[in-house]
């Protein structure tokens, strides 16, 4: 669309720059301050804009002294009728573009608006050099404006050039009715007139796109954070809907946490999930120690499925938590998952919590573990390095046989009464019997509290 140029002055045109917006009305709701052009100017030059780019040389009018002469007539004409060009745009705007329609574009304001626009859009016609820069900045605030209004830039674009069609046709019609023996020198300026159209089309749009980007950049860094705060359990309660939103994910439902640590993640991010289960629905949030993952199951999909199908980077290792009733409750899940990543026994497993909580319980309260550890297995420890680690990898391999010396024995290459002489020198250490279940719980408690703990 044809630009304004210096917001409403009616005498000589002023270098300052003004804006106000062009063709849309505000989205936002307008402090009644008289609507004057000055008093939002003011608000618009306090955004934040993106750097306006330099101005290219302008292109060189080919037109002759006559045909400029019947340009300024033309145009001088066409200040006096504004107010009816204001009406067939604001019409033909309304009437073809669906984002002018809506109830929250005020009419009034839309039609000053673009009777400003207008005005100084013809102005910039009778002196160019005068309005450039004042008309180039203005171009640039309202493509920037329109961007956080939400305006479809498609939309926008139109309405500039459907104002610079008005103007095209107020001076052919004008030319017609008062210089029709010259109206065909008008095609000698018709280059100009739509040069500047299509320059001022082009400023619109890249400020459109830089606040866009920005918009978009700060959309994605609001929903991580909000994301993040889910999973940190920090979120508060009315927050909860809006992530749902953003994610396009149920409130409700049922949700896991998974947590990948370690290993090449970097490659992996995107395809932790296979095709064939993608359908879980899982959304990253990247962290530099870990990705933390929600994935909403739906009402088959079960939490072994889930640790069967993930892929786990080399070198990496993932924890998944018990399932979810909902975001609200990832939280919780979150430090579950935390937890049952650190029960991995090996790298490139995934182990679920619920398989693991033995050793969940050391973790989760790493004080208590250790003085279980030391208070079941002190005397072991204290054996040199190679009787000690002896003695508990036989245990361990017992325990793991459920029980069987014979097949615990397979595992450790050596004879079952062989095992079961190193077993009786544990109980002798250790002061419990292995056929006791207490003390038999006790003992596995402290096994596995030693191999997770630090």
């Amino acid at each position: 669309m044809v630009r304004p140029m210096t917001a409403g002055r009616t005498g000589a045109e002023s270098s300052e720059p003004v804006g106000p917006p062009m063709f849309g009305g505000r989205l936002r709701r307008v402090e009644p301050q008289h609507g004057s052009a000055s008093s939002r100017s003011a608000r618009l030059d306090a955004r934040s804009l993106p750097g306006l780019p330099e101005a290219r040389p302008p292109i060189r009018s080919r037109a002759d002294g006559t045909a400029v002469a019947l340009l300024h007539r033309t145009a001088a004409v066409l200040l006096g009728e504004l107010p009816e060009l204001t009406d067939r745009l604001v019409t033909s705007l309304r009437a073809q573009e669906s984002a002018y329609r809506a109830a929250a574009v005020d009419r009034d304001e839309l039609w000053q608006e673009v009777h400003e626009s207008l005005e100084n859009n013809v102005r910039a016609l009778l002196r160019p050099k005068e309005t450039r820069e004042p008309a180039r900045r203005c171009s640039w605030r309202i493509g920037a404006l329109r961007a956080e209004q939400g305006i479809p830039l498609d939309a926008l674009l139109h309405a500039f050039r459907l104002g610079g069609g008005i103007v095209w046709q107020g001076l052919v019609e004008t030319a017609t009715r008062n210089d029709p023996d010259d109206v065909h020198l008008l095609v000698h300026v018709a280059a100009d007139v739509w040069n500047f159209v299509d320059e001022h089309c082009g400023l619109v749009a890249e400020a459109y796109r830089q606040v866009e980007t920005r918009l978009t950049r700060r959309r994605h860094e609001r929903l991580r954070a909000l994301v993040g705060a889910v999973l940190d359990g920090a979120a508060r309660i009315a927050d909860v809907p809006a992530v749902a939103a953003a994610l396009d994910l149920p409130e409700h439902g049922r949700y896991a946490v998974v947590v990948v640590t370690g290993g090449e993640r970097s490659s992996y991010r995107g395809s932790f999930l296979p095709p064939e289960v993608a359908g879980a629905r899982i959304v990253w949030h990247i962290g530099a120690e870990s990705d933390r993952g929600i994935v909403l199951l739906g009402a088959e999909r079960g939490l072994e499925e889930l640790a069967r199908s993930l892929r786990v980077p080399a070198g990496g290792r993932a924890g998944i938590s018990p399932v979810a009733g909902g975001l609200a409750a990832l939280g919780s899940a979150c430090r579950l998952a935390e937890i049952a990543v650190t029960t991995c026994t090996r790298d490139g497993e995934a182990a679920l919590l619920h398989d693991h909580l033995p050793a969940a319980m050391a973790v989760s309260c790493p004080d208590l573990g250790a003085a279980l550890v030391e208070r079941a297995l002190g005397p072991v420890l204290a054996l040199d390095a190679p009787d000690r680690e002896l003695l508990l990898s036989t245990v361990t391999a017992w325990l793991d046989s459920d029980g069987s010396a014979l097949r615990a024995g397979s595992l450790l290459f050596c004879h079952r009464n062989t095992v079961l002489n190193r077993l009786r020198r544990f109980e002798q250490l250790t002061g419990r019997s292995l056929n006791r279940p207490r003390d038999l719980v006790e003992l596995s408690l402290a096994l596995e509290a030693r191999r997770v703990l630090p």
